[in-house]
C-alpha cells in the first residue's frame, strides 16, 4: 500500500471504461477545487480497448479536459499502491484484501444514461474524499 506521503485513489469497474473513468475525472476535479492534491486511477477487471466516446464526450460538456488513454488491467501492483481503492461491484477478492475495498454496486450503468450515472457517483464523492482528508480508512 502506498505510505501516505501521497493520496491513490483507484477506482475499479468492469470494462475500466466508463464508471471508473467518470469517478477518477470527478474526483480530481472535486479535490483541486479543495487544493488538495490526489492521484485518481481507474481499472477494469476485464478493459475494452478504448473509452467509448460518448464518455468522453460527456465528460467535456461537465468541463472536464483530459487526455483519454487505453483503459488499464486492474492488477495486484494497482491495488497495492492505491490508499483507498473503490469497486464498481466487481470482485477483487484475488488481488485485494477485501476490508480495503469499497463497494459502490448501486451504480446505474453509464450505458443506460450518463447523467443518473455521474449523479450518483459525484454524489459519493465528497463523502469519500473527507474520508481520504480524515486520514480513516474506510471499509
Amino acid at each position: 500500500m502506498s505510505d501516505g506521503s501521497s493520496r491513490v485513489v483507484l477506482f475499479v469497474c468492469q470494462h475500466g471504461a466508463a464508471k471508473s473513468v467518470v469517478a477518477a475525472q470527478h474526483l480530481r476535479r472535486l479535490a483541486e477545487a479543495r487544493g488538495v492534491e490526489i492521484e485518481c486511477l481507474s481499472a477494469g477487471v476485464e478493459p475494452d480497448d478504448r473509452l467509448p466516446a460518448h464518455v468522453i464526450a460527456d465528460l467535456a460538456a461537465d468541463g472536464l479536459e483530459f487526455v483519454a488513454t487505453r483503459p488499464r488491467l486492474i492488477t495486484r501492483q494497482l491495488t497495492e499502491s492505491a490508499n483507498h481503492i473503490v469497486s464498481f461491484g466487481c470482485d477483487l477478492t484475488e488481488i485485494a484484501a477485501p476490508e480495503r475495498v469499497i463497494v459502490w454496486n448501486d451504480v446505474p450503468a453509464v450505458s443506460d444514461g450518463y447523467a443518473p450515472a455521474r449523479d450518483a457517483i459525484v454524489a459519493r464523492l465528497e463523502p469519500l474524499l473527507d474520508t481520504i482528508l480524515s486520514g480513516v480508512p474506510r471499509h
